[in-house]
């Protein structure tokens, strides 16, 4: 089941808080569509910069894990408020996804250490569903 993209702004009490949510079936096909919906929201947002490349990144690498690992049906979720972006996908699978060491004969397996290069942190729920990553937007380094 596909839920349309949603973004709105200060809904949670968050003055200035920005948040796109899309909920996708675990198909590999559904890739490249977060891939490109990403893109357009830091777009809209107003985000650039060199943190952007590597947020669109981060999240096709979260959603491939779960493709890949997960189970059911997953949800993105993307949150910018004062400089920092949020990313964090879910699924109903409680193992908590790992960061492994991947060979170099491995042709997957570096998800999670290209999103550990990239991000100001990351981590995942204590229910083991959610993994999330953190970025501080250019603005936001110091």
């Amino acid at each position: 089941m596909k839920v349309h993209p949603q973004t709105q702004d200060a809904n949670r009490g968050e003055a200035g808080c920005r948040v796109f949510i899309e909920a996708f079936a675990p198909d590999a096909a559904h890739v490249k569509g977060m891939r490109h919906s990403t893109a357009a929201v830091l777009k809209a947002w107003g985000l650039h910069g060199p943190a952007v490349p590597e947020i669109v990144l981060s999240v096709c690498e979260l959603v491939t894990n779960t493709i890949v690992h997960g189970w059911g049906d997953a949800t993105l979720r993307i949150r910018y408020r004062d400089r920092v972006v949020h990313i964090e996908v879910t699924d109903d699978n409680p193992a908590p996804a790992r960061l492994r060491p991947a060979s170099s004969g491995d042709v997957s397996g570096r998800g999670l250490a290209l999103i550990d290069a990239f991000a100001d942190g990351w981590g995942v729920s204590n229910d083991g569903r959610t993994t999330w990553a953190t970025f501080l937007t250019a603005a936001g380094r110091p």
